[in-house]
């Protein structure tokens, strides 16, 4: 094995992709559906890498520019995935989950920093105690960037290799119940409460008309119907296409064939006796109303009328705040049907009493012209564009890293938010540019996981091969014991304040609580298990903002930790 590390110490690159490579495999697996994942297997890699070279002799290290330069790209790619939704929150219901993600992630912080220093734990642990506990792996970097920045002074004798290894260690160390014990408290907090959530959740859908978006696999089932009937009714004979609208304005006549020809679907047509006449509608009002011109009849010439889809941004204020059902008898009624709404990123269950927020994302299909009316009365369609705006990219990280070099003094020294937050900050500000204006700055969701998911494994990977030289000189029975007790009581008493300002201040549904708590920890895992428990998607309606304002705060909040834990 000596020579293997050797090859690996001087071929740094290979390290690299070999650690991530293992990282990404062991992450996958999992006991029950627990599981460390890619992130937490990297660090776990990283180190164990290292400590086993370390005993031949060989010390694998990587570049700390490497490290930096990926982690700056995974704060931005966080920057611009939260960026609307964090700035929709700040006002309306998003004002509940915004508190309770912020008192989630305040209490976080305060514990571990608390607990660090009750316990004299060695400088670094507070760092990775939030990394940890709160489930939030960025804050390894953002407690990195304390160090390198000069924002925490060390102590006599202990190096930055020192600190970055006991920010790791104390990450994994807290981690592995800081990820199942949120995970085991959300499922169960209603009925440790003597709450029925899955009542909750009934009641909720029913009076919401909720669909579940986890239902997964191909269905029969389609909302949006077209048909062609052959009119035999007469007393439609002479009509008007907007005669026959009036009566029944639910339906939309897409065609009119009569004989060879066909006629479209001008509001003047007058229907004669045996014209083929195309609907389109709800499957529910199409059964409803099964008849009402003749016999159902299958001719695909007439049905053949192009349809189109699209995404649309809520921006129009006539439109945000209303319930999805209100447009059920609108002028798009029959014309249009919702595929799916996204808020901050996360796919929401979807019914008519669902209230549409400004920059949430719905997505459409239907009749062209009706979707180009929709885009016109919802906000305005945004064309999917596979292709990178690599200058706003630029132009965001040089925003970024000038706004991490403001600072200001506290706490005996100058803080500010570095790099790293200054990315954050950048990335919220140009993904809610873009979102309202949206002819600049186009970063695909494909582009923007590669910056997030590429950029979070490779600087763990490379924490963790650095932190595995000196990580066994400092790990301690006593010492690990100490750490975790901090990251389970951290981890533990959060999510339980949270539930009950929710539940007895804010009066939240239970069922969309349960999703609110999880989303305060910025971890969807738990959201999933409770709308599992629950057999419900309900959980995930409260998730999206928590989700947002905790996973910019708890990223920052591994810097903060390092400077309160100093003093």
């Amino acid at each position: 094995m000596k020579d293997i590390f050797e090859w690996l110490a001087k071929n740094p690159f290979m390290l690299l992709f070999v650690t991530v490579g293992l990282a990404v495999w062991v992450g996958k697996f999992s006991v029950k559906g627990y599981g460390l994942g890619m992130v937490a297997a990297a660090i776990v890699v990283g180190c164990a890498m290292s400590t086993w070279a370390s005993l031949y002799g060989v010390k694998l290290e990587l570049n700390n520019f490497a490290k930096s330069l990926f982690y700056y790209l995974f704060m931005y790619g966080v920057g611009l995935r939260v960026g609307p939704s964090f700035v929709n929150s700040l006002k309306g219901d998003g004002l509940k989950f915004t508190f309770l993600a912020l008192l989630s992630s305040l209490m976080g912080l305060a514990l571990c920093v608390i607990g660090a220093r009750w316990l004299d734990l060695p400088m670094g642990a507070a760092g990775g105690l939030v990394a940890g506990s709160q489930t939030m792996s960025a804050a390894i970097g953002s407690a990195e960037q304390a160090v390198e920045q000069g924002a925490v002074q060390l102590a006599s004798g202990t190096t930055p290799e020192q600190v970055s290894a006991m920010i790791a260690l104390s990450y994994g160390i807290s981690y592995i119940w800081g990820t199942v014990g949120i995970i085991l408290i959300c499922k169960y907090l209603p009925r440790w409460w003597g709450i029925d959530a899955r009542a909750a959740a009934i009641q909720y859908e029913k009076e919401n008309g909720v669909r579940n978006v986890d239902d997964a696999g191909l269905t029969g089932y389609r909302p949006f119907a077209a048909r062609a009937y052959k009119l035999e009714n007469r007393e439609w004979a002479g009509k008007s296409i907007q005669d026959f609208r009036n009566k029944y304005p639910e339906y939309r006549v897409l065609n009119v064939r009569r004989g060879e020809d066909l006629l479209g679907a001008d509001p003047d047509v007058r229907l004669q006796a045996n014209d083929i006449i195309a609907l389109a509608g709800t499957r529910g009002d199409m059964t409803q109303h099964m008849g009402a011109l003749g016999p159902e009849i299958d001719d695909a010439r007439t049905l053949n009328v192009p349809l189109a889809q699209a995404e649309i941004l809520m921006t129009n204020k006539e439109a945000v705040g209303r319930e999805l059902g209100s447009f059920s008898r609108g002028e798009l009624a029959g014309q249009v049907q919702v595929t799916r709404i996204e808020r901050a990123g996360q796919p929401i269950p979807v019914g008519t009493g669902t209230k549409l927020q400004r920059l949430d994302v719905m997505f459409v299909a239907g009749l062209t012209d009706a979707v180009k009316r929709a885009g016109e009365i919802l906000g305005r369609i945004a064309t999917p564009n596979t292709s990178t705006d690599l200058l706003t990219l630029s132009v965001g990280m040089i925003l970024g890293l000038l706004i991490g070099a403001i600072s200001f003094p506290a706490f005996g020294a100058s803080v500010g938010l570095g790099n790293a937050g200054g990315l954050l900050v950048s990335g919220v500000i140009v993904s809610s540019l873009q979102s309202r204006l949206r002819f600049f700055g186009n970063t695909p969701n494909a582009a923007r996981n590669i910056l997030e998911d590429l950029g979070l494994v490779v600087f763990v990977c490379i924490v963790g091969i650095n932190a595995g030289n000196s990580l066994l000189s400092q790990l301690t029975g006593a010492l690990a014991l100490k750490i975790f007790l901090v990251g389970f009581v951290a981890c533990t008493i959060p999510p339980f304040i949270v539930w009950a300002l929710g539940y007895h201040v804010f009066k939240i549904n239970p069922a969309v609580l349960m999703g609110g708590v999880a989303g305060a920890r910025s971890h969807s895992g738990p959201c999933r298990e409770a709308a599992k428990e629950i057999n419900s998607s309900v959980p995930w309606i409260g998730f999206p903002v928590g989700y947002a304002v905790s996973g910019i705060l708890l990223t920052i909040f591994g810097y903060f930790a390092m400077v309160l834990a100093a003093r």
